[in-house]
C-alpha cells in the first residue's frame, strides 16, 4: 500500500515525464522549422514521443504483486460503476473507477504507473478541451466565416450527421457479413455500438493540416470550410455521441422505436439550442460589463474577467445538463464579433495570446496521451476485420460528405468550390483528440475496448501519414499556396474600410434572411453590446426609449455627430465643385475619413465584420 507521500512522489514523476515530452516536442519542432521540414506538426510529435515513452514503460514497470492486499473481491456487480461506495468499519468511503487494469485477475503484468498514467477523459472534457474549442472559435477571421457560413455549416451539421450514418450502417452491415461468412468477430457489436463508432469517428481534427495551411498560407476558402467545420463538428459530434449512448435508456431495449428516435432527435435540437443559448447570454454579460464600466484602465482584471466569464459557460452549461461544449463554441464566436471591440488594446492582445497557449498546451497533452494509450491501456481488442471495415467507411463517409455536398452548394455559391479543393477537403477528413477522448469514456463491454483500439489506430495512421503528405498533395492538386486571406480571387483585394463600409449601410444583397440578420445586426445588436453603430435611440420604437437611453453608449452620439460632420463636408465639396463629382482622391479620403470614424479607437484586426456572399 502506498503512503500519501510516496503517492505524490509518483504523481509528480509521471506530470515531470509528460513535461519532459513536451519539452522535446517544442525543442524538436524549433528544428524542424528552422530547417524548413514540413513532414510534421508538433501534435504529431508529441503523440510519437508519448508513444516511445509508453513503449519504455510497458517494458521497464515494476508488476503489482497478489500480495499486497490492494485487491478485493466485489460479489453482486455485474456492471462496472463509476462511483462505489464501500463500508469499511461503518465507516463510508467513495471511490471512483479509472479504468480496467487487466481483464484476468490471476496474473497482473502490468505495472502501477502504467494504470495511473492512462488516459482520463473527465480532464480532456472539462480542462483540455473547453480552451481547444474556445480559441478555435475566438480566432476565426470572421469575414472569411461569415462569407461562408452556409458551406460550412452544411459540412458541419448535414455532414456530421451524414458520416455518422454512413459509418454506422456501413460498420454493422460490414460486421453481420463477417460473422456470416464464418469469421470470428470479439464482442457483441449492435447497430448502437456501430452508430456509436460513427458519431466519435465523424469528429475532424485537421491540426496538422491546418497548421501547414496557416504556415503556406493557402487559399482561403479551403482554409476556412476547413477549419470551420473542424470547429463546428466537434460539438457537433459530442452532442451526437451523447444523444446515441442515451438512447437505450430512452427506448428501455436496444430494439428501434420510431418515438424513440425522434425524441432523441428533439433532444438532440433541445440541446444544441440551449447551449447555443447559454453561450450568447454571456456574452451579452461581458460586453455589457466591458462596455459600461472602467475596466479597460485595468487590462489584467479584464482579462482575468473575460476568461472566468467565458469558461462558466461551458460550466454553466453543464451544469444545466446541456453542452458546454456547443455553448463554450458560441461564446467564443459571439465574444470575437462583440466583445473583442469593447476590450483595451492590451486586453485584446493578451485574450488571443492566452487561448493560443491553452490551446497549444491541450492539444500537445492529448496528442501525447493517445500515443501513450497505446501501450498504457491494457486491454485492447484488436479486431483485423473491424479495422479494416473501419477505414473503408471513413474513407467512404468523408467522400459521400465532402461530394454531393459540395456539388449542392455550387448550385447556389457565387464562388464555386473547385475540384482541387474539394479533394483536398477529402484528404484531409483527419481524427484526433476529439474521437480518442469519446472512444475512451466508455470502455466497460468487448465491443467499446475494439471500438477504443481502432480509434487509436485511425488516428495514428491519419495524423502520421496523412499530415506528412500534406505538402506534396497541396503541389500535386495545385492549390494556391501565399494567398492574402482577405484577397478575393477575380475581385480587387477587399480593403478594411471597404468591410466596415458594408457595415456602416447595408447593402440590399443575398439572400433575404441574411439582408435582415444584417441590419438586425447594425441596428440593434452591435449598438446595444458595443459603443459602435447608430444609437439606439434612434433605432428602437419610441416605447423602448428607457432602454435605448440605458444602452446606448455616449460615443454612438459622438460617432453619430462625426459622421453628419463628415457627410457635410463632402457635400461641400461637391457644391463646390459646381455639383461636378468629387476628384478621385477627395473621394478617396472621405470615404476613408467615415471609415476611421465608424471603427474609432476599437479597432477590427482579424476580426473584421463580415460580407456575406455565400
Amino acid at each position: 500500500m502506498l503512503t500519501g507521500l510516496e503517492r505524490h512522489r509518483r504523481e509528480s514523476t509521471e506530470l515531470l515525464l509528460l513535461v519532459a515530452i513536451l519539452i522535446l516536442t517544442i525543442l524538436t519542432m524549433w528544428v524542424l522549422k528552422k530547417r524548413q521540414v514540413r513532414f510534421l506538426h508538433e501534435t504529431g510529435g508529441a503523440m510519437l514521443y508519448g508513444f516511445i515513452l509508453g513503449l519504455i514503460l510497458k517494458l521497464a514497470a515494476t508488476p503489482w504483486k497478489r500480495g499486497t492486499g490492494e485487491i478485493h473481491e466485489c460479489v453482486n456487480l455485474n456492471t462496472t460503476p463509476k462511483f462505489l461506495l464501500v463500508n469499511v468499519t461503518e465507516r463510508i468511503h467513495e471511490y471512483y473507477h479509472v479504468g480496467e487494469v487487466t481483464p484476468n485477475p490471476q496474473a497482473l503484468p502490468a505495472g502501477s504507473i502504467l494504470h495511473k498514467m492512462a488516459f482520463n477523459p473527465e480532464i480532456f472534457f472539462n480542462l483540455l478541451l473547453p480552451p481547444i474549442i474556445f480559441h478555435g472559435a475566438y480566432s476565426l477571421n470572421q469575414r472569411q466565416f461569415f462569407k461562408n457560413i452556409g458551406s460550412v455549416l452544411t459540412f458541419a451539421l448535414i455532414g456530421t450527421l451524414l458520416t455518422c450514418g454512413i459509418i454506422g450502417f456501413c460498420m454493422f452491415g460490414f460486421v453481420q457479413l463477417m460473422v456470416r461468412l464464418g469469421h470470428v468477430v470479439d464482442g457483441d457489436f449492435s447497430l448502437k455500438d456501430c452508430l456509436l463508432f460513427g458519431s466519435l469517428m465523424s469528429a475532424t481534427d485537421p491540426v496538422t493540416v491546418l497548421a501547414i495551411f496557416t504556415e503556406l498560407h493557402v487559399d482561403s476558402d479551403l482554409y476556412i470550410l476547413l477549419f470551420g467545420e473542424s470547429v463546428l463538428n466537434d460539438a457537433v459530434a459530442i452532442v451526437l455521441t451523447y444523444t446515441i449512448s442515451s438512447y437505450d435508456a430512452a427506448t428501455g431495449g436496444s430494439a428501434f422505436h420510431v418515438g424513440s428516435f425522434f425524441l432523441s432527435a428533439a433532444r438532440f435540437l433541445g440541446v444544441f439550442a440551449g447551449s447555443f443559448t447559454m453561450g450568447l447570454a454571456y456574452t451579452v454579460i461581458t460586453a455589457l460589463v466591458t462596455k459600461f464600466t472602467q475596466l479597460r484602465e485595468l487590462p489584467l482584471l479584464e482579462t482575468g474577467l473575460f476568461f472566468l466569464f467565458s469558461w462558466s459557460s461551458f460550466l454553466s452549461a453543464e451544469a444545466c445538463g446541456l453542452s458546454g461544449i456547443v455553448a463554450v463554441l458560441f461564446c467564443g464566436i459571439t465574444q470575437a464579433r462583440y466583445t473583442i471591440h469593447n476590450l483595451s488594446s492590451e486586453a485584446k492582445v493578451r485574450t488571443t495570446q492566452l487561448f493560443e497557449f491553452l490551446n497549444f498546451l491541450g492539444e500537445n497533452f492529448t496528442f501525447c496521451y493517445i500515443g501513450l494509450a497505446m501501450f498504457t491501456f491494457h486491454t485492447h481488442v484488436f479486431q483485423v476485420f473491424f479495422i479494416f471495415g473501419a477505414f473503408l467507411s471513413i474513407m467512404l463517409a468523408r467522400a459521400c460528405n465532402i461530394y454531393p455536398l459540395s456539388f449542392l452548394l455550387n448550385l447556389g455559391r457565387h464562388r464555386r468550390i473547385p475540384r482541387n479543393i474539394q479533394h483536398m477537403m477529402m484528404f484531409s477528413g483527419l481524427r484526433g483528440a476529439v474521437a480518442f477522448a469519446l472512444a475512451a469514456q466508455d470502455t466497460s463491454t468487448e465491443a467499446q475496448r475494439a471500438i477504443l483500439s481502432t480509434t487509436l489506430l485511425v488516428v495514428l495512421v491519419t495524423v502520421w501519414v496523412m499530415g506528412s503528405a500534406t505538402v506534396p498533395m497541396l503541389g500535386w492538386l495545385d492549390i494556391r499556396v501565399g494567398v492574402d486571406p482577405d484577397e478575393n480571387p477575380g475581385e480587387a483585394p477587399c480593403s478594411q474600410a471597404a468591410v466596415e463600409d458594408s457595415l456602416a449601410a447595408p447593402r440590399p444583397q443575398g439572400p433575404l434572411t441574411w439582408q435582415l440578420w444584417k441590419a438586425l445586426d447594425y441596428r440593434y445588436l452591435r449598438p446595444a453590446l458595443t459603443h459602435e453603430g447608430p444609437p439606439l435611440t434612434t433605432t428602437l420604437p419610441l416605447w423602448c426609449g428607457p432602454l435605448a437611453r440605458l444602452l446606448t453608449s455616449p460615443h454612438a452620439y459622438e460617432n453619430q455627430e462625426q459622421l453628419g460632420n463628415a457627410d457635410d463636408s463632402s457635400s461641400g465639396k461637391m457644391d463646390r465643385a459646381g455639383g461636378g463629382q468629387e476628384s478621385p482622391g477627395e473621394a478617396e479620403a472621405s470615404t476613408t475619413q467615415q471609415d476611421d470614424l465608424l471603427e474609432g479607437d476599437l479597432g477590427l484586426g482579424t476580426h473584421a465584420t463580415p460580407v456575406w456572399t455565400d
